[in-house]
């Protein structure tokens, strides 16, 4: 038997086993967490102080967060690494850029020379300014977009990036158009203290909804009267988890009605609140809505300051970079401070959501209508569609037309007469070529079939959907094939990870799209293993457009996939 060796340093051991804490660090987080709670579901917006703080989380400062949270290292590593925009650095000496520049690279910023701009800017700033390529930021209209700090520059040139590096452009505005003063002198929050008053019944509020035919606006199109209606027959206590978190390539629609009258959707969501007896309320905004935060901040303060009846409590929770977090219960997770994975369903987020309770899932938009209808009648929105359709729809158009924006129009209309009514036609010297009728995951449909009604299930049986009404307009400068793999590469980068098919799938898919020659058979073969087998709606969808592309728009695969 070997000898054990000689401690000549004493009984104890000269080192302690682990990860030790700074104790400069931990003073930091504590001086930056202040009196905050020390809540596990805070976690995110901890290490978003921190990073705010510092521009980086090193390791140090996450093993002192741990120690002060009560978690373990795994816990805290794991959310750090798990989203984009947290800057995790091993080494505690690592000096963090004092500025970055984000370029978006999705589809829209491709097309209008995303990349270009990208190269023309490396060696032109500072090697303190750190530029990268980015996903979707959610202002396609102004093509290309780039990000300085938290300012973000639509049309973006060179010199608009260098002039706001330098400090030379005006800030964001953080405003609303319409504030809580004006809001109130419109007529806004009467409805609210109505219902509180006794003036409405809940079981008549939610049959207005039904009989508007008001879907999840979203993407997924659940009818929300069934949605509330379902909730209060759930037990008690109950949640409203409201998504914010508009990641999908093209889409914008949230932020355009943030920045200009959120306390439309606001009210909404404390109407749905006293309407099924939410016990609170939570926002989950996209990160990359710096200039929304601020508005939603001071609103939401006011408005507590000043309150038009008795308030659930309202939280305002702050994403991290992931798309995933689209997905709702991927965003209950992220709420939850942890990484923002997909649960498996059943039990579903009506039944099981936030914090294991039943809760109340919509989208930012599909609130936003609620005071619309109850006020103006079922009728009034129903009554707004267009062949064969009903209600009206906040479509983002981007793309190569005159008027990209936001354009509020009758659920049905068709892309040809969004185009033409709305956007001002295509632009000059450029034919309609194909379109994304519910972005990226959307699918592609070529200039051919730009007659069909643009609502849900008008699509499916072309393997598109409408989505969140994100429609990508493309002319015959364009190539179908390269922006099928644009949005491809997409997925690959946004997949979560948990399941295997949307994992390696998204990343085999990229591999076999960059050849010059399709594998058509192969990636037909693997775009039903992801849609058959993936958890969620991001590895089911992720084929859409590569499908699409394949099938309607052979002249670009005539030559055995060159074109």
């Amino acid at each position: 038997m070997k000898a054990k060796p000689e401690n000549k340093g004493g009984s104890r051991r000269s080192q302690l086993r682990g990860r030790q804490v700074d104790t400069d660090a931990l003073s930091e987080v504590r001086r930056l967490l202040g009196d905050r709670p020390r809540q596990r579901d805070l976690l995110i917006e901890y290490l978003h102080l921190i990073q705010d703080e510092f521009r980086q989380l090193s390791a140090t400062h996450l093993a002192a967060l741990a120690e002060e949270m009560k978690l373990s290292m795994a816990e805290v590593f794991e959310v750090a690494t798990f989203y984009q925009h947290f800057d995790v650095v091993k080494d505690p000496d690592a000096v963090p850029p004092l500025q970055t520049v984000r370029i978006c690279e999705s589809i829209t910023c491709e097309m209008f020379g995303a990349r270009n701009l990208l190269s023309e800017l490396k060696g032109r700033l500072p090697g303190t300014v750190r530029v990268q390529a980015v996903p979707c930021v959610g202002r396609c209209h102004g093509a290309p977009v780039a990000v300085v700090g938290k300012r973000a520059l639509d049309n973006a040139t060179v010199g608009d990036v260098i002039r706001s590096v330098e400090g030379r452009a005006p800030p964001d505005l953080t405003e609303p158009s319409i504030g809580l003063d004006q809001y109130r002198r419109n007529g806004g929050y009467a409805l609210l203290r109505a219902c509180h008053a006794g003036q409405h019944d809940p079981e008549r509020i939610i049959s207005t909804l039904k009989d508007a035919r008001l879907r999840g606006l979203g993407g997924a199109g659940f009818p929300a009267g069934n949605k509330w209606e379902l909730l209060r027959n759930q037990p008690k206590p109950r949640l409203i988890a409201v998504n914010i978190d508009e990641g999908e390539p093209g889409t914008f629609k949230d932020r355009y009605y943030l920045e200009r009258d959120p306390h439309r959707f606001i009210e909404g969501a404390l109407i749905a609140a006293w309407a099924i007896e939410a016990q609170a309320v939570y926002l989950y905004l996209r990160d990359e809505y710096a200039a929304c935060r601020d508005i939603l901040q001071r609103e939401l303060a006011a408005l507590r300051e000043d309150p038009p009846c008795e308030l659930p409590p309202l939280h305002l929770r702050r994403g991290a970079g992931a798309y995933i977090c689209g997905e709702e219960s991927a965003m209950i997770e992220s709420i939850e401070g942890k990484r923002g994975m997909p649960r498996l369903r059943p039990p579903y987020v009506a039944q099981v959501g936030l914090f294991g309770r039943p809760t109340l899932e919509h989208n930012m938009e599909t609130l936003h209508w609620v005071r619309d209808i109850i006020e103006k009648g079922a009728s009034w929105f129903s009554a707004q569609g267009r062949n064969g359709r009903s209600g009206l729809r906040s479509f983002s158009v981007s793309g190569r037309v005159c008027r990209p924006g936001v354009h509020l129009a009758p659920a049905g209309i068709t892309a040809r007469e969004l185009i033409e009514e709305f956007c001002g036609g295509m632009l000059p010297g450029h034919q309609l070529y194909g379109y994304f009728p519910g972005g990226a995951s959307g699918g592609i449909l070529p200039a051919s079939m730009a007659d069909i009604p643009l609502d849900f299930d008008t699509l499916t049986q072309h393997g598109c959907f409408i989505g969140s009404a994100a429609v990508i307009v493309f002319s015959d400068r364009d190539r179908a094939r390269d922006l099928a793999l644009n949005a491809m590469r997409f997925f690959r980068e946004e997949s979560c990870g948990q399941c295997t098919p949307c994992r390696v799938g998204t990343a085999k898919a990229v591999t076999l799209m960059e050849r010059p020659r399709w594998d058509e058979a192969l990636l037909k073969e693997l775009s039903a293993a992801m849609a058959d087998a993936s958890i969620c709606g991001l590895g089911q969808a992720a084929p859409n457009p590569l499908l699409c592309a394949m099938k309607f728009f052979p002249e670009e695969f005539a030559d055995g996939g060159t074109a």
